[in-house]
């Protein structure tokens, strides 16, 4: 388990590394410029252009937090003892789906499940159930 660990210890600095990048440069492009004639975007097709670049940036720094905090989340259930068990069916997660995607937390039946019916975050049928009946 260890090499796990420092897997996902070594995707959360790289991620993490990313992300601090991504900030100053970002920033930078986040400046206004002046209005008129002198403006940085007195040809439209520059403005739209970095409009784009912006909210490309903005989409990969997001995606960038995503990562960071299932990575997060995964070193925590590696220190839990949940590592490797699916939050859906809490059946084990296969080492080999395990050492492709590191931060995953549900196996791939359960995966295929959730893309297939578009209920991410949704609690399953069971589980709307067991609330039902404890009323």
């Amino acid at each position: 388990m260890e090499s796990i660990r420092e897997r996902l210890e070594e995707d959360l600095r790289t991620a993490v590394g990313r992300l601090r990048q991504m900030g100053g440069a970002v920033a930078v492009e986040e400046l206004p410029g002046a209005i008129g004639d002198n403006s940085p975007f007195a040809d439209e097709v520059d403005e739209i252009q970095a409009n784009e670049r912006r909210e490309i940036g903005f989409a990969t720094r997001e995606l960038l937090v995503d990562r960071v905090n299932r990575l997060s989340a995964a070193l925590e259930r590696l220190n839990n003892g949940a590592y490797g068990v699916c939050t859906e069916c809490e059946e084990p997660i296969s080492p080999a789906r395990l050492q492709a995607l590191p931060e995953v937390t549900t196996c791939v039946r359960c995966q295929d499940r959730i893309e297939r019916l578009g209920r991410q975050f949704e609690p399953s049928e069971d589980e709307l159930e067991t609330v039902s009946e404890d009323d």
